[in-house]
């Protein structure tokens, strides 16, 4: 019997592949690649004739067309790759084969709690089976469940010749939660012209809008002597990185606000007296407002400057991605057959804008345009994380239409 969406995302979600910032190697780990080659091997198993790996860790491959029409090449993208947030080591899945409502209390650690409160998707999954952690380490749906998802879709068009489709072209790729996922993707050998990424949320959510992103990394330079003899001479850099940070604006924090609304989030600060820094977060629907958030902090950074003046403080800004909406819209096939191929498996799809990115938004800018299509997960990058299974399920079927109606669509 064929394996079930279930199946795959069981086995993918144990073997551990959690990214990590700032590293030289690429993949930043080298066990994404442990998945990667699996995936390569189910391929080739599975029957796909023509399947690689770079020496970045890409793997590729190609449905050949099974009909003589002009249909337009469609890939379907994944990332292999954990939050490095939380611990993707010795997962240990748990299956609740009906859930009936409720906070649900994780067996390994009873202070992991997903409540009932905090997840509205809950009411969706009423009567039907989810997956978690133990609540010990994360559960791995980001993005396993689309992993598994692109990889049951695969099956069934292996397996159902009758089904009618152009090339399909399949992508997975590691380091997308450190932001590099498409650094070295090379788009021209993937060869697809339009793209999807199985990388969202609640069943039914379909995104074609991103935030744009930058980072920023502040440092401070302070000196350092001995406590005893410290007084007009000691410039603590932990005082003056957490001066700045006190100073930021609390009304544009990731935990105070929602929809369309921006954020500045400072996220890792490391140091000591004579040397501190803190990495942080610009985010924003509109491009032109992260130039606004940069102004912010650059102005909190001046202030404080003023307070230590024999302090060195440096900020230095990196570009990440940018919302995908407006190149999307220039060609609206891509996200009307999407909602179509949603509707056609029984949902009802609603676009909701991603306060994040996917690799997507990178591509789409790169000029393969990319939404992003749900999988059934929530919580991402918790120990709390879970999986609606009948939301992977509804993504494959979703998947499938969408690669039928593109065939239809074409002459």
């Amino acid at each position: 019997m064929a394996e079930t969406v279930l199946d795959k995302f069981l086995r993918y979600v144990i073997i551990d592949t959690q990214s990590v910032e700032d590293s030289e190697s690429y993949p930043s780990t080298a066990k994404q690649l442990d998945l990667l080659n699996l995936l390569v091997k189910e391929l080739k198993d599975l029957g796909v004739p023509k399947v690689s790996i770079d020496e970045f860790g890409y793997v590729m491959a190609t449905v050949p067309a099974n009909v003589q029409k002009n249909v337009p090449a469609i890939g379907f993208i994944a990332h292999v790759d954990t939050s490095p947030e939380v611990t993707g080591a010795n997962v240990k899945p748990q299956i609740i084969t009906s859930y009936n409502g409720g906070d649900i209390i994780l067996s390994g650690d009873p202070t992991a709690i997903i409540r009932q409160s905090e997840n509205p998707a809950l009411k969706t999954a009423l009567g039907k089976m989810i997956v978690t952690s133990d609540g010990t380490t994360l559960l791995g749906a980001d993005d396993k469940a689309g992993l598994a998802i692109i990889m049951t879709a695969v099956q069934s068009l292996i397996g159902n010749p009758k089904i009618a489709h152009g090339e399909i072209k399949i992508g997975f790729t590691p380091d997308e939660e450190v932001g590099a996922g498409t650094k070295y993707f090379d788009i021209k050998k993937f060869g697809a012209q339009v793209a999807y990424t199985i990388d969202g949320d609640t069943p039914g959510e379909l995104n074609k809008e991103t935030f744009s992103a930058n980072s920023c990394l502040i440092t401070v330079h302070g000196r350092d002597i001995h406590p005893g003899s410290a007084k007009d001479i000691m410039i603590n850099s932990v005082r003056v990185i957490s001066d700045i940070i006190a100073r930021l604006p609390k009304n544009m924090a990731p935990e105070t606000t929602e929809g369309y609304e921006p954020y500045i989030h400072p996220y890792v600060l490391e140091g000591g007296v004579g040397k501190s820094t803190v990495k942080i977060l610009f985010r924003d629907f509109k491009t032109v407002g992260l130039e606004v958030l940069k102004k912010i902090v650059e102005k909190t950074v001046a202030e404080v400057q003023s307070m230590y003046p024999k302090a060195k403080i440096e900020i230095q800004i990196t570009e990440q991605y940018r919302n995908m909406r407006e190149e999307l819209e220039k060609d609206t096939r891509v996200i009307d057959y999407l909602f179509e191929a949603t509707k056609r498996a029984g949902m009802q799809p609603e676009w909701t804008p991603i306060r994040g990115g996917t690799d997507g938004s990178r591509l789409t800018e790169n000029g393969l345009p990319t939404p992003n299509i749900f999988t059934g997960g929530a919580n991402y990058h918790s120990r709390t994380e879970w999986v609606n299974v009948w939301g992977m399920e509804k993504s494959v079927e979703t998947v499938m239409n969408l690669i039928e109606i593109w065939a239809e669509h074409s002459k």
